[in-house]
């Protein structure tokens, strides 16, 4: 052991110790970082864009839509949900939570086969829903529910966390004030957990746009109608690896965006 210090001293110097925080530290960072750079790197040929700009399969608006779309229900339907979590006592409280948590640490295939069981053609709902003419796997709506069921979990979390950590003194004293349920929701916990709020919209939307397994396995491939820009990724790996990369990119360069917004939104509320 005393060897193993003496050599550390000569190596690194007095600042050995250092180096055993930032040595693994570099090696990880390393490891997230060099794959994009490597990307990145391979597509900064002047036409690259250019040429991938022309090709139908590059010129798609479905995953931007299907991912708003989703997160809109996400807020409409999820902040009453995070604000009752949050401020509500209830039995079973934590089974709901469990619930709304498992899907974000599911693997994505798993969604989607549980998907398919359930809204699929003979799924435990789906079977009813065909009965009366209504077909919803492989079509642009089956792409909304795989990203819903996978990313509108993030926005409760979110929103939720914002709506806890509002101070109960300023809750008491709008029932003081006369305000009912709807006003002390609208005009005073709105406003103050309007961050995480937005935080957990841009969240939802960045992790609905690269949503892939439960998307594919429960909407399936079909060009215009269900393939949204990650599943065009996989097929342009076989077919046209240009595609792929140029898709790849603008996903990575959105993402970083998005999470850099996110980020700023973060120091605002500190």
């Amino acid at each position: 052991m005393k060897k193993l210090r003496e050599f550390s001293r000569r190596v690194f110097g007095k600042g050995y110790s250092k180096w055993i925080f930032l040595l693994p530290s570099l090696i990880l960072l390393a490891f997230f970082a060099l794959p994009l750079i490597a990307l990145i790197y391979r597509s900064l040929a002047p036409d690259f864009f250019a040429k991938r700009f022309q090709s139908r399969r590059f010129r798609r608006k479905l995953s931007l839509v299907t991912s708003s779309i989703t997160t809109l229900v996400a807020v409409i339907l999820g902040t009453p949900l995070a604000y009752l979590l949050a401020r509500w006592k209830f039995r079973f409280k934590t089974w709901l939570e469990l619930i709304l948590d498992l899907p974000i640490v599911l693997p994505p295939s798993v969604a989607g086969l549980a998907l398919l069981m359930a809204f699929g053609r003979r799924g435990l709902f789906g079977s009813f829903l065909n009965d009366i003419g209504i077909s919803i796997p492989f079509t642009t709506i089956a792409v909304i529910m795989a990203q819903l069921f996978v990313a509108g979990p993030l926005f409760v979390r979110s929103a939720r966390i914002g709506f806890a950590h509002v101070d109960k003194q300023l809750e008491e004293s709008a029932y003081v004030e006369g305000a009912n349920q709807w006003q002390l929701f609208y005009e005073v916990m709105i406003p103050i957990a309007i961050r995480a709020l937005a935080s957990g919209a841009i969240l939802t939307w960045t992790r609905a746009l690269g949503e892939f397994g439960a998307t594919i396995l429960f909407a399936g491939n079909l060009e215009g109608v269900t393939q949204t820009m990650p599943i065009a990724i996989y097929i342009g790996f076989e077919r046209n690896l240009g595609v792929a990369m140029a898709l790849s990119v603008v996903l990575i360069l959105v993402s970083v965006i998005l999470l850099m917004i996110t980020k700023q939104l973060d120091k605002e509320e500190e």
